[in-house]
């Protein structure tokens, strides 16, 4: 359906098509080798769809290529073919597909000005290193700045999305891989105005493809981590409904902690899974004792502490959580021994647990929930505090109380809004400490 494109998007895509019919259109008045802008048309649309097909994602060594060979109105011809053949999933096809077209021919024919007007092309033809690296890295700017200027205007337009926002961080996300893909290109064209030729040109890509191959493999490894988390985390809401909306919080919360310690990304991350998983181990405690509405009896007390340790057992062999297992069986110890399941202290507690511990009890105190009314932020930071050194690392509270200043935090109501008995574990923990769930 057409209204499924507003108007205003409408009319930015044909002003862009616009936009690239004049960028073609001084290709008669060129020196066009129409050999190779056929070779190359026809090299990026195989490309292309094996690329989308296999792996997701775009391929931009031969675009690139095209830009550092080819005039820019010829240079420009080079992703039409990919772009008009391309399969489109959403409709109204007509809109999507002048879209797909119009913007890489805008990019490469900026891409090829930028690399000409420099003298990139005699660099090429001469073999000069490194000044050919110059020309060519001008030109991958401009390719960078052209695709994610039409980007955020796309978004603006399509999505309303606020223009203040619509470009944030779109180049500096882009500009590291299509600078891979930019050297590849320039390989590619300082061979293919070698005596060895187009064919020699060609092998630059198998590399490249490789490299393809891995980066998907990572992502689809990535993907089914993310799916198997959210299948733990959704199986812990359904049970216990009264800190749905939690377990995500917390891993938020665990990464603000961690990237104020100035942790590497890789460390960051896995402590945003200890953070949503944390609670996991409440699949194993039976559901009557996390509903009940009488008071607890000892067992039963004995019973529910045991979740973190049920919860290691439930992620032991998931390899990908490293140390998040740690957090995950120790985020109920506290610095003064006082805590469980084994009565840790100080420093046998595992760096990740300490700053899971403190993020959990932060949430829990800053989300409304059925039974509990949220505190302030500002009245939750000076329960954490007075905590710290007994309960808490006075470390991960400070690291968590400097990244609120930065960053602010929005509590949520984790519970439905109608009234309901408070179940006896949550009683129970209330009265043991306004910070210690």
């Amino acid at each position: 359906m057409e209204a499924a494109v507003p108007a205003r998007a409408q009319g930015y895509v044909a002003c862009v098509a616009l936009l690239a019919v004049l960028c073609v259109l001084p290709l008669h008045a060129t020196r066009t080798p129409w050999w190779a802008l056929a070779l190359l048309a026809a090299l990026y649309a195989a490309c292309e769809h094996a690329v989308r097909r296999r792996f997701g994602g775009t391929f931009y060594p031969v675009l690139l290529a095209g830009a550092f060979l080819l005039p820019p109105a010829a240079a420009a011809l080079v992703p039409l073919p990919a772009a008009l053949l391309a399969h489109v999933e959403h409709r109204p096809v007509l809109p999507r597909r002048v879209w797909r077209a119009a913007q890489p021919v805008l990019a490469v024919w900026a891409a090829a000005q930028v690399h000409w007007a420099l003298g990139g092309r005699d660099a090429v033809v001469a073999h000069a290193f490194p000044y050919a690296l110059v020309p060519a890295g001008a030109a991958v700017l401009a390719f960078c700045v052209v695709l994610t200027a039409l980007d955020g205007g796309v978004l603006v337009a399509a999505e309303r999305v606020p223009a203040r926002r619509a470009w944030r961080g779109l180049l500096s996300r882009s500009l590291a891989p299509v600078a891979v893909h930019g050297l590849a290109g320039l390989m590619m064209a300082v061979l293919w105005r070698s005596r060895y030729g187009p064919v020699a040109a060609l092998l630059v890509l198998l590399p490249m493809c490789v490299s393809c191959w891995v980066f998907a493999q990572y992502h689809r490894e990535r993907a089914a981590h993310q799916a198997t988390i959210r299948a733990l985390v959704q199986a812990v809401d359904i049970k216990d409904g009264y800190t749905r909306g939690h377990s995500e919080r917390v891993g938020r919360a665990s990464v603000l902690i961690a990237r104020e310690l100035g942790l590497d990304d890789e460390r960051v991350e896995v402590l945003r899974f200890a953070g949503i998983l944390h609670d996991v181990g409440k699949l194993g405690v039976p559901t009557r004792l996390l509903r009940k509405d009488g008071p607890l009896t000892p067992e039963e007390r004995r019973i529910i502490e045991l979740h973190p340790e049920y919860g290691h057992e439930m992620v032991r062999g998931i390899s990908f959580l490293g140390e998040a297992r740690a957090a995950i069986l120790h985020h109920h110890e506290r610095l003064d021994g006082s805590g469980y399941p084994y009565g840790l202290a100080g420093g046998q507690i595992p760096e990740c647990a300490r700053v899971v511990a403190v993020a959990d009890a932060f949430d829990a105190m800053t989300s409304t929930r059925s039974y509990s009314r949220a505190r302030p932020v500002e009245a939750a930071v000076r329960e954490l505090e007075r905590c710290a050194g007994t309960h808490f690392d006075p470390r991960m509270v400070t690291a968590l109380v400097r990244a609120l200043r930065r960053h602010g935090w929005h509590p949520a109501v984790t519970a439905d809004d109608a009234p309901h008995t408070v179940p006896a574990q949550q009683r129970a923990a209330g009265r043991r400490s306004g910070a210690h769930r």
